[in-house]
């Protein structure tokens, strides 16, 4: 398999097979985001035909394809489309297809188009919310709102697409902290995903968020206000049968459970860790 720089993926797709189709990011503008910044987008076309090549002899084992970098899903669907049906005639035993998708990806395709892809095995797409609050995602430069967000995941309602979004806890900063997490709560209860996962932020040297911090136009939450904003966010998300995982590595705090059924439970975590009861992960142990 040809892959290029640092491949990024979900925790939940280490177990796939995964193809690079794209490098990069097209839109790469987010200030927090330091993953593609010296990554051009682009097509891999020549290398997805010997990875192809290679998959079809000597992975068999997966059955579930992920495919990378962080925006395939903007590709013009004529693209996408051939390049799903080439795993379906390919790599038949693949079940299931997944990739990211920004809600700018979503809007450049019409409803239609994106049935088509779900009938061709687009089963999973993982979309950054970040914040629901739109002053937030103004200050990260995200080029989306609270409104933009939710009809993307409308779209993908419509077309019985899994949908799993992720949040960051600590990028509105102290000052919108609060506002941030009932904000959230709001908006992923409104975009009713199959999946909801929260990480932390963690400023990475380069970004413009980094040096936001650096002429402390930002002061990032303390722990105990990061789990704060993390219960904030859970009493305020009424989307029911969601997984929720806030277990990534870069948490303060490890949770897992269902929405609404294992809501108490993780609130009731939450507080044992605000009481210093439960331990919190350590500062060196944390990372993306």
């Amino acid at each position: 398999m040809h892959y290029e720089g640092t491949l990024i993926r979900p925790p939940s797709e280490a177990h796939s097979l995964i193809l690079q189709v794209t490098t990069g990011c097209s839109y790469n503008k987010c200030s927090f985001c330091g993953a593609y910044k010296d990554t051009p987008f682009r097509f891999k076309e020549r290398q997805l035909e010997s990875d192809l090549d290679f998959a079809e002899q000597h992975c068999r084992r997966y059955n579930r394809v992920f495919l990378a970098d962080g925006d395939v899903l903007i590709l013009p669907f004529a693209q996408l489309s051939e390049i799903f049906r080439k795993i379906r005639s390919r790599l038949p035993w693949i079940r299931r297809i997944s990739l990211y998708g920004s809600c700018r990806a979503v809007r450049s395709k019409s409803l239609l188009q994106m049935r088509e892809l779900k009938e061709l095995g687009l089963d999973r797409i993982y979309m950054g919310l970040e914040s629901g609050h739109d002053r937030v995602l103004a200050s990260v430069n995200k080029g989306e709102t609270a409104a933009s967000m939710r009809r993307a995941a409308a779209c993908t309602s419509a077309c019985a697409i899994f949908l799993s979004v992720t949040v960051l806890l600590g990028i509105a900063g102290s000052s919108l902290s609060e506002a941030h997490a009932i904000e959230t709560g709001r908006v992923l209860s409104d975009m009713n995903p199959q999946q909801i996962a929260a990480l932390t932020v963690m400023p990475l040297p380069g970004t413009n968020f980094h040096r936001a911090i650096q002429r402390n136009e930002i002061t990032l939450p303390s722990p105990p206000e990061l789990l704060r904003e993390l219960k904030l966010m859970l009493e305020h998300t009424t989307a029911d049968y969601v997984q929720f995982h806030a277990n990534h590595a870069s948490n303060y705090l490890h949770l897992a459970g269902r929405l609404q059924k294992d809501k108490a439970r993780m609130l009731s975590r939450i507080d044992a860790a605000l009481s210093g009861s439960f331990p919190l992960v350590a500062e060196e142990r944390r990372s993306l």
